[in-house]
């Protein structure tokens, strides 16, 4: 980095920053108008009496993305500058859980106004895969409080049912996008729509002719680099975390992401002390997971 990185610190929170930097190795000195000052190889973190914080050197970056901004000062204007370009309001929309075996499927919308795009970006929103799960739901909240949304969640017996009628998960996915986008278009009055392509343009074109809506719509691969379809991305797998905690409260047992083989271990798990009946109202059935789990009692 060749800026010194500047901003301002509560000062409640120097004593949280000299402990982290002690911890860091690095050398603590008092200089004059500061509180304190750290040093080691390659950087030095400075915090001055009126809180003014500056940290430089060439191998500050990762200090500042790994520890300062998330988790100090909570926020990513370094790491993920403000846009310059002038951005239009719209509609970003995406979802998660579609690979997940256990837990819901959800699709999120959220409508960013051309002058909320700077906001969301300066508290973090980006891709949600590149975000742990406790900064997720942490963000989540912000953009809840900044930005309209729509949150469509589909739980596995719901799932289930619809798969059954589709018997194509595309469709499915077009389905609930199209019922997303309905109720945003309603709340908001926005007709100018993004999202992460899934499948063929037209499958989702189908699912809102069907709904008859007229929208501005823009498909594209890699949908989360828009700001709008980034916060969608967080909030969908807020929702998705959310609901696969709940799940895991009513079955007493801590349900796996992903689709991998701890799935059908706890799958496995489930069936043995709980029955079938429990099993199939926690899991996407269409999954081989499934066929995995039940592969004993089928012979």
């Amino acid at each position: 980095m060749g800026n010194p990185f500047v901003t301002t610190l509560d000062i409640t929170l120097a004593d949280k920053l000299k402990e982290e930097l002690v911890k860091q190795n690095f050398e603590i000195s008092s200089p004059p108008h500061t509180l304190f000052s750290g040093k080691k190889k390659g950087m030095s973190c400075t915090l001055y009496a009126s809180g003014k914080l500056v940290v430089q050197g060439k191998e500050s970056a990762e200090f500042i993305e790994f520890y300062l901004e998330p988790h100090l000062l909570q926020t990513f204007t370094q790491t993920h500058p403000l846009a310059e370009v002038k951005q239009s309001s719209r509609i970003g929309i995406d979802e998660s859980g579609k690979g997940d075996f256990f837990g819901p499927l959800c699709i999120a919308g959220v409508y960013v106004k051309e002058d909320q795009f700077a906001l969301i970006q300066s508290i973090g929103v980006k891709d949600s895969k590149t975000i742990s799960d406790k900064n997720i739901r942490i963000i989540a909240a912000k953009i809840k409080n900044i930005c309209l949304y729509q949150i469509v969640r589909i739980n596995p017996p719901k799932y289930n049912e619809i798969y059954a009628n589709f018997l194509n998960l595309n469709k499915l996915l077009a389905w609930g996008h199209a019922t997303t986008i309905e109720k945003l278009v309603e709340k908001s009055g926005c007709r100018e729509v993004i999202l992460d392509q899934f499948a063929s343009e037209w499958v989702v074109l189908n699912a809102l002719k069907r709904k008859n809506i007229q929208l501005d719509l823009t498909q594209r691969h890699r949908g989360e680099e828009d700001l709008s379809v980034a916060a969608a991305s967080i909030l969908a797998r807020d929702a998705f975390l959310e609901g696969l905690e709940k799940l895991s409260l009513e079955a007493e047992i801590t349900l796996p992401k992903g689709g991998a083989s701890a799935t059908v271990q706890i799958g496995k798990k489930i069936l043995a002390e709980q029955g079938l009946e429990k099993l199939l109202s926690l899991c996407k059935h269409h999954f081989k997971n499934l066929d995995a789990i039940l592969e004993k009692t089928r012979k």
